[in-house]
């Protein structure tokens, strides 16, 4: 996956391996279920002629795609150009436990524990079960309704199906999202992310041609559980809108990490792009997906329909948009994009805060 990704990306670029300066790549999952705990990048693109450009391998759980880019960004602004940034997982091996143990590795160690006694469910997921704290906190205090929640399914499903290379492809209706199996009451499984293999890759050059779309904002934030999540959203936001010189207003297309659907509305109000409760409002009036009158959020289908493969998953929101931007986004392509962001999150600590907080505002040049 790695490797086809690769040699996509640096056609895309008119580049040879030859070219490449720095490879900055994402994994998360590797130690646990491909029995590659370090030089992953070394090892998975061997065979790409990228040698000898040197190989720095990120792990953030399911932020390292986005971190990899700011890494990737800063190297460029530093001189080191081009640099090619690549996210590759195998999240399924046929051992569900291992998985999950490899996801849970997004939560300090010492935690674990206390969380599993605290959010014990039929699911087996912790990560599941403090979702399932914020729906019913979203329901109670801020006026999402489950209907909301499962059309916001119905919508990623949706746009999936409009991505030959989502997940899942198949249209879905809302009656069929609240009899779908629960995961963690209210949660059930089409509101959910999946297991995803998958990978993507982006060249990043500050010899890009004229119009060719650029990093405007590339914003990193880390909780230490003094403050909760979607505080933390807001924070990282309002940096990324001061570094890239504009607002929630002048943005055409956004992809929001997405666990659940109840959490793209949350993450959408806390960012600014509306108001306490709105969100699933206008995603209910059709505002927010193909064809609405709106911003468009998550037109790849999301973490719900696209797939979540964690270390690539922040790469995978970075390459939809630059096709949006680029006009080439086919069947589900937003006219006259010129302003798009990526926001990507990853591991939570103390139980309420964000591990990593990634904001990528991209524009077209």
């Amino acid at each position: 996956m790695a490797r086809e990704v690769v040699a996509r990306a640096m056609a895309d670029a008119g580049l040879g391996p030859a070219d490449i300066g720095l490879v900055v790549m994402a994994n998360a999952l590797g130690g646990r279920l491909s029995d590659q705990g370090c030089v992953r990048g070394q090892s998975w693109l061997r065979g790409a002629g990228l040698t000898p450009a040197p190989v720095v391998n990120v792990d953030n759980s399911c932020a390292g795609g986005s971190s990899a880019l700011h890494l990737g960004t800063l190297a460029v602004r530093a001189g080191q150009s081009p640099v090619l940034v690549v996210g590759v997982e195998k999240m399924w091996t046929g051992d569900r436990l291992a998985t999950l143990a490899g996801i849970e590795d997004g939560l300090p160690s010492d935690e674990r524990h206390a969380l599993h006694a605290r959010h014990e469910n039929s699911s087996g997921s912790v990560l599941m079960g403090l979702n399932a704290n914020w729906v019913r906190q979203q329901l109670e205090d801020r006026g999402t309704t489950l209907a909301e929640i499962a059309t916001t399914a119905v919508k990623a499903r949706a746009q999936g199906a409009r991505n030959p290379v989502a997940q899942f492809r198949e249209e879905t209706t809302a009656r069929d999202v609240l009899d779908s199996p629960s995961v963690v009451p209210p949660l059930t499984r089409l509101m959910c992310s999946s297991f995803t293999d998958g990978a993507a890759a982006v060249v990043l050059s500050s010899g890009a041609s004229s119009g060719a779309p650029g990093v405007r904002a590339s914003v990193l934030r880390s909780g230490d559980g003094e403050m909760d999540y979607h505080d933390r959203l807001t924070e990282t936001a309002e940096q990324a809108w001061k570094e890239a010189g504009l607002g929630p207003a002048d943005v055409d297309v956004v992809e929001v990490h997405d666990a659940t659907s109840a959490e793209e509305l949350w993450a959408l109000e806390a960012l600014g792009f509306f108001g306490v409760g709105e969100a699933g409002r206008a995603t209910a009036a059709g505002r927010t997906g193909y064809g609405g009158t709106g911003l468009y959020v998550n037109p790849s289908g999301g973490l719900v329909a696209r797939g979540h493969p964690l270390g690539a998953t922040g790469l995978c929101q970075v390459v939809e948009l630059v096709e949006q931007l680029r006009g080439r986004a086919g069947a589900r392509q937003r006219p006259d994009t010129s302003t798009a962001v990526a926001v990507n999150t990853g591991g939570i600590m103390g139980g309420r805060d964000a591990g990593l907080v990634a904001v990528h505002v991209l524009q077209q040049g």
